[in-house]
């Protein structure tokens, strides 16, 4: 590695080995990742590799981004809140919504300039191309956050067109937000529904995660993590491990993002963030360390892990339809 890495280089060069599949007695393959636990007072439980150093949180932001946007006014029912903060599987009940969303401030799906795409649900992307649909953007699993984005310019008389450059009020009250959440922003890159997102240490947003989870009735906060636990469904969808997680474990929130991030907080304050350094297209590395996680906490506390979310730590690989190996956590 030269002594001035690009930037961000040196956390994903230096991420130890988090996770090994495995088939028969082989490891075939292994993922580097990066993975911090904080506890109720901000200070690290757990860590595995610079997990202080500025990720791209992708998706894993949303529930920040929606705070901002319920600190300007936004005001929805819990199911809209949660599609909001979602990474949608475009279940034809979250296409509904985020056309509800819209219609709260008289526009249509055609105000939406998310990049069109196909639902990412497999059932949903199956249906789609049988029918000979095209990519929409309210098809693109960020529809609900543009929704809401595009609401909350109409409540606040901010032009609705631009609302995705970084110095439009909307985008500068969000960047005002995740700084006071998560600390100083030190890049800002375009996400991949064409939206701003900002870089954070991996540790701030598993912390802003713990925050989240346990915020005092009556807040905002509050609002967002009641409603998320209320509706996973509208979170990601049917079949999608983000649900699962929510539906496993009493008292969690969890969001998946792009690029293999995770964060999630606890009942009682502990937080949780993974980022897998190669990208894993496929949700399996960092689902087993989130999981895994998660059940580390619940063991250190005493308390009983639940079925459902052990059964997430590992996933079975298979050969001949048949469990023959495994995706496993190694590093701890």
């Amino acid at each position: 590695m030269s002594e001035n890495p690009p930037f961000g280089a040196r956390a994903v060069e230096t991420a130890p080995v988090l996770v090994h599949a495995t088939r028969g007695a082989m490891v075939e393959s292994a993922h580097r990742a990066t993975l911090v636990v904080t506890a109720p007072n901000g200070e690290t439980w757990l860590e595995r590799g610079a997990v202080n150093e500025p990720i791209l949180p992708r998706s894993s932001l949303k529930p920040l981004q929606t705070l901002a946007m319920l600190q300007h006014g936004l005001d929805l029912p819990p199911d809209l809140l949660t599609l909001v903060s979602s990474s949608h599987s475009g279940e034809e009940v979250h296409r509904h919504g985020v056309r509800r969303i819209l219609a709260t401030v008289g526009l249509t799906e055609d105000a939406l300039r998310n990049t069109p795409s196909l639902p990412i649900g497999e059932v949903e992307h199956a249906r789609w191309l049988a029918t000979g649909r095209p990519a929409a953007s309210i098809a693109q699993d960020c529809s609900g956050k543009h929704a809401g984005m595009l609401a909350t310019c109409v409540i606040n008389g901010w032009p609705v067109e631009g609302y995705l450059d970084g110095d439009h009020p909307l985008q500068r009250a969000i960047a005002d937000l995740v700084t006071r959440w998560c600390g100083p922003i030190a890049f800002t890159a375009v996400d991949g529904c064409g939206a701003p997102v900002p870089t954070t240490p991996l540790a701030a947003l598993a912390h802003a995660f713990g925050r989240l989870a346990t915020a005092p009735q009556g807040t905002d906060e509050h609002r967002i993590a009641e409603a998320i636990r209320a509706h996973p469904e509208m979170l990601g969808g049917d079949g999608r491990d983000v649900t699962a997680v929510i539906r496993a474990l009493p008292g969690v929130i969890a969001k998946d993002g792009a690029e293999s991030v995770y964060a999630a907080g606890t009942a009682d304050g502990y937080g949780v963030a993974v980022k897998v350094t190669d990208g894993a297209p496929f949700p399996r590395a960092r689902q087993v360390l989130l999981a895994s996680a998660l059940t580390r906490v619940l063991e250190a506390s005493g308390a009983q892990v639940p079925a459902a979310l052990e059964a997430l730590t590992t996933v079975p690989v298979l050969g001949h339809g048949q469990p023959v190996g495994s995706v496993h956590v190694v590093g701890f």
